[in-house]
């Protein structure tokens, strides 16, 4: 299976080292388990996060962008979600 990440980010809300920043954390954490990353310019506001297809963040329905360790979380849980995060998961699980 090809894993893939798309995520969508506003030109005019200049959002794009908000998510080159996200895009190069999930490219690390991920390291030889995501064959793609691509960023998405847009307008309107948008900031969404898909993987393979299937949106897990939406900046709009969330009112907010994620952090960094739930997006980790959320990409994992699409991917392989037997897979631990570490600090990430224990960071969450302490809140």
């Amino acid at each position: 299976m090809t894993n893939r990440v798309d995520i969508h980010y506003c030109t005019g809300c200049r959002w794009l080292l908000r998510s080159a920043w996200m895009a190069q954390e999930l490219l690390t954490t991920f390291e030889g388990e995501l064959d793609e990353l691509t960023l998405h310019p847009g307008t309107g506001g948008i900031f969404e996060v898909w993987v393979n297809g299937k949106r897990i963040w939406s900046r709009k329905d969330q009112q907010g962008f994620p952090e960094i360790t739930r997006l980790k979380q959320l990409v994992r849980d699409e991917i392989d979600p037997d897979r631990s995060l570490g600090h990430s998961d224990r960071k969450q699980e302490s809140l």
